[in-house]
């Protein structure tokens, strides 16, 4: 098949580009920086460099796929990253018509059952409800939980301070869920000749409390002593700026999603399905990834 995948070369793209080239299909990955084009084509794929804001480019990059794996790729630079999410929705829903592409696989989130859904999760849920407009495609939506590699973004913290943390206590729970066990998710969807519909499944990989986060990072990299702690909005906004974020960036990807995980609102929905969620990999196994990145953060 020609399958032409977004989100160019990240933590679930890649492996799902390898994925589906080792089962000999021909692949196309969108990119909007030139520099990528060569690490793409070390990939045995097709690099499509271009701005997924631009319905032209994505007409030509969709045109002859028999499926697209989807993703709303991140702007730093958006005023208004909900409207921004949208618009993109907008536009892939327009280029797939357009292109008559039958099969995608869209990358949504936990808690994308909510129109307001916090954080990015309202505007997923737009997303999804534009896709399933679209009368001859098969449609799967992919609502993960928060992502393992996320806590890549704590070892400053962890380095420098020796605690990790969140505008959330010790003793909320989180439904986490690790890139490669999406990317295996949406690979064995878009090979499915059998695939029709429109469906959405959760990818769970594991689930855990920001206690228990801190106790297996803690032993993965030696620091027994590593503690949860819970900052508040207002604290972890002015952090994450500092950091480099945008108050839009920060409110809209961490303190928003924060508020709804403290309040029990985010995973009401995904608690009737969780019994067919998707996702193999523990965190425990992934705290050794994080160990190894930990300590290459110090070469």
């Amino acid at each position: 098949m020609k399958i032409t995948l977004t989100g160019s070369l990240g933590n679930i793209s890649r492996p799902l580009a390898q994925q589906l080239i080792a089962h000999g299909h021909t692949v196309t990955v969108i990119s909007r920086s030139a520099e990528k084009a060569a690490a793409i084509e070390a990939l045995h794929a097709i690099p499509a460099i271009g701005d997924v804001e631009d319905p032209a480019f994505l007409l030509r990059a969709f045109a002859q796929a028999d499926a697209v794996y989807l993703m709303i790729p991140p702007n730093f630079q958006a005023a208004d990253i909900k409207q921004y999410m949208k618009n993109v929705g907008d536009g892939y829903v327009q280029a797939i018509k357009q292109a008559g592409v039958k099969r995608v696989v869209n990358l949504s989130s936990i808690g994308a059952h909510l129109p307001d859904g916090p954080g990015p999760a309202g505007a997923n849920h737009y997303v999804e409800s534009r896709l399933n407009e679209l009368t001859d495609t098969h449609v799967l939506h992919l609502r993960p939980g928060m992502f393992y590699t996320n806590f890549f973004g704590s070892i400053p913290m962890i380095r420098h301070q020796h605690i990790i943390g969140n505008n959330f206590d010790a003793q909320v729970p989180m439904v986490l869920s690790h890139p490669a066990d999406i990317a295996t998710t949406a690979a064995n969807t878009l090979e499915d000749a059998a695939f029709t519909g429109k469906h959405i499944r959760y990818i769970a990989s594991d689930e855990k409390t920001g206690g228990e986060i801190a106790t297996i990072l803690g032993k993965a990299i030696d620091q027994q002593e590593l503690a949860w702690v819970g900052f508040s909005d207002e604290e972890l906004l002015q952090g994450m700026m500092q950091g480099g974020f945008t108050e839009e960036m920060a409110r809209v990807y961490v303190i928003e999603i924060g508020i709804a995980l403290r309040e029990g609102t985010l995973f009401d929905n995904y608690r009737k399905h969780a019994a067919a969620a998707g996702g193999q990999i523990s965190f425990r196994t992934f705290a050794d990834e994080f160990a190894a990145v930990y300590k290459h953060s110090f070469a």
